[in-house]
């Protein structure tokens, strides 16, 4: 079962990831790494593969930014 779109936007503010506003449904973040990430959709919409799969990449990035 997919997770919502509020489950992903905790796991990026828990990472460290601030929200830098957005337009319509849309959702930028970035990390003071320089990590970005966008997000669309409402906050009770499931997330898509896609999505996730994003997330997972912008984590994953930002833990190689920081060992370096």
């Amino acid at each position: 079962m997919p997770r919502k779109i509020r489950e992903l936007i905790r796991v990026l503010t828990k990472a460290g990831f601030c929200t830098r506003g957005g337009k319509g449904s849309h959702r930028n973040f970035t990390h003071p790494n320089g990590t970005r990430i966008t997000l669309c959709g409402k906050p009770s919409d499931d997330a898509k593969a896609y999505q996730e799969r994003d997330v997972a990449k912008a984590l994953n990035l930002n833990e190689v930014r920081n060992e370096g």
